[in-house]
């Protein structure tokens, strides 16, 4: 177990300065793609805040209650993934339901959330932190927020950006690209504002 880390420490630097996607890079395909609108932005990040906070809690459980117990760690990736992937499929369903316009407009990425690296990084370093339940809810949740804030942050960025005068060659994923380095800088710079001991 990792006791120094304080669970409230571990959700708000989940979502600052450990941001799994602008500190680690993780989920960077969906981010990208998906930030050219607001809306879509918005509906994707929720989805990927429920699901990472929703797998995370249900792979602890598999992990500590049925992998370790049975000596059936060579599996854990396998598992992993397949939660994954029956929550995704749960969650598809019920935006199918609810918003058939998010729906439409999440498109393929949508299915996608199931190989979201992202999701399997948080999953992977709560095994590999040895965190507990109640550190895995708050990194989990956090991780989600985190994502949703980043990607929220970046359409609303490249909204502003498509109508301002940005020259030939920067256009496009260019300026994306540096818009995203000085969104990590910016995340990075909350480093030392909480003592996590």
């Amino acid at each position: 177990m990792t006791p120094l880390v304080s669970p409230l420490a571990l959700f708000f630097a989940s979502i600052f300065t450990s941001n799994i996607l602008l500190a680690n890079f993780l989920g960077m395909c969906s981010f990208i793609s998906i930030s050219r609108d607001f809306n879509s932005s918005r509906g994707l990040g929720l989805a990927v805040t429920v699901v990472l906070s929703v797998t995370s809690i249900v792979n602890w459980f598999v992990l500590k209650y049925i992998l370790i117990p049975f000596d059936l760690l060579y599996l854990r990736f396998i598992v992993f993934i397949i939660v994954i992937a029956a929550v995704v499929q749960i969650l598809e369903m019920i935006i199918e339901r609810i918003s058939q316009n998010l729906y439409m407009t999440l498109g393929i990425f949508l299915p996608l959330i199931t190989v979201n690296c992202a999701i399997l990084g948080v999953v992977l370093f709560i095994d590999i932190r040895n965190y507990s339940l109640v550190q895995t809810f708050f990194y989990g949740v956090g991780s989600g927020l985190g994502w949703w804030l980043a990607i929220v942050l970046l359409a609303a960025i490249r909204e502003k950006v498509d109508k301002a005068p940005v020259p030939a060659g920067l256009k496009g994923i260019g300026i994306t690209l540096i818009t995203i380095g000085f969104m990590a800088m910016a995340f990075v710079g909350f480093s030392g504002m909480i003592n996590v001991q």
